[in-house]
């Protein structure tokens, strides 16, 4: 073999090692991105600082679990949302007697139902309790949420519901009109219909997908804690009771699969409520942050949900326009994250 093939031969075997190299390093960037094990100290750390959003009750928000002050107590009626028919009983009742009076369910169509009593020792409205002594009743259904106004079909229930306990406890109800209360309750539907801003980014991979053990650790280290369903994380409020400030959520098949590391994703979904988040935790501008965060710590690109970009000029007028929203709601006294807000806009 001549020097010149000999050259020629080495050159070609170069060429091929290089083809092979660059070849397995585009097979090993497309893969999907995998969480790094941590050593055996933070793996402790992870473990006692883990924290998880519960499971609550029916009337409850999701939450993180960890120590947090107690949960504040359940708002009662209140005539901005609610209609509210008084009753007037024969005499003063014991808490058990209107207890076992109450209706099986809370609920009159889509809508909240709730009967409440005046404790005669502490002269406050409350849910009936057994040992306790009541001069009055109230009961209410809320004129509105996500499901719509109150109409005449539901009005009508609620007062079937509300007659049919006062004829347990010997009770004379007063109704409003329902003409009125349908109005009203439209008028509050239109409000909230023209108030309720749900936010939401896309989180998009420019090249190499994620696997979720890679997003749950990247967003972890932003405050993100596992959410009550598989492929949802949340950020929790500063306040008991209150739902998320934030949440994160991905494809749940690819979350509960047998091999997590090797299900590959291609975006993530961050979305605010608005209403239901006080305006002090600056929920928008922490959405802002942990999006850009997110965005580049992962190599991905931040859309809407018709996958258009939001440069920092869009999301300059979406603050502004929230900041709106944050006024009307409390000139309306429907403070975005109060009590009343909460059940308003859900």
């Amino acid at each position: 073999m001549s020097q010149l093939q000999l050259g020629l031969l080495i050159l070609g075997v170069a060429v091929l090692l290089l083809l092979a190299g660059y070849g397995a390093w585009q097979v090993h960037r497309l893969q999907p991105r995998r969480a790094q094990a941590p050593d055996s100290f933070a793996a402790a750390l992870l473990q006692a600082e883990q924290m998880q959003e519960p499971v609550l009750d029916a009337n409850a928000f999701d939450d993180a679990h960890f120590s947090l002050p107690m949960p504040e107590k359940k708002p009662g009626l209140d005539a901005l949302i609610d209609v509210i028919a008084a009753i007037t009983p024969d005499a003063p009742l014991n808490g058990e007697v209107l207890l076992a009076a109450m209706p099986p369910t809370r609920r009159v169509g889509s809508k909240a139902f709730a009967i409440e009593a005046l404790n005669m020792a502490s002269q406050r409205w409350e849910t009936p309790q057994a040992g306790q002594r009541y001069s009055a009743m109230q009961a209410g259904v809320q004129l509105a949420n996500r499901s719509g106004a109150l109409n005449n079909i539901e009005f009508s229930e609620f007062v079937v519901k509300t007659q049919g306990f006062c004829d347990h406890i010997n009770g004379t109800p007063d109704f409003p009109l329902m003409r009125d209360e349908v109005a009203r309750a439209r008028e509050l539907d239109q409000f909230a219909s023209d108030h309720d801003a749900q936010l939401s980014f896309i989180l998009r991979a420019r090249r190499a997908a994620w696997s979720p053990s890679y997003i749950q650790q990247t967003a972890a280290r932003l405050g993100f804690v596992p959410g009550v369903l598989a492929g949802r994380m949340v950020v929790a409020s500063n306040f008991a009771g209150h739902p998320p400030v934030l949440s994160l959520s991905f494809d749940t098949q690819a979350a509960l699969a047998d091999d997590p590391t090797q299900s590959a994703l291609r975006e993530v979904l961050m979305s605010l409520e608005v209403a239901q988040v006080p305006r002090g935790e600056r929920a928008f501008e922490r959405m802002r942050e942990s999006a850009l965060t997110l965005a580049k710590e992962m190599d991905g690109s931040i859309t809407d949900d018709n996958g258009m970009a939001l440069p920092a000029e869009a999301m300059d007028v979406i603050e502004q326009e929230l900041e709106h929203v944050y006024d009307r709601l409390d000139q309306r006294e429907l403070s975005a994250g109060s009590p009343l807000a909460r059940r308003l806009f859900s």
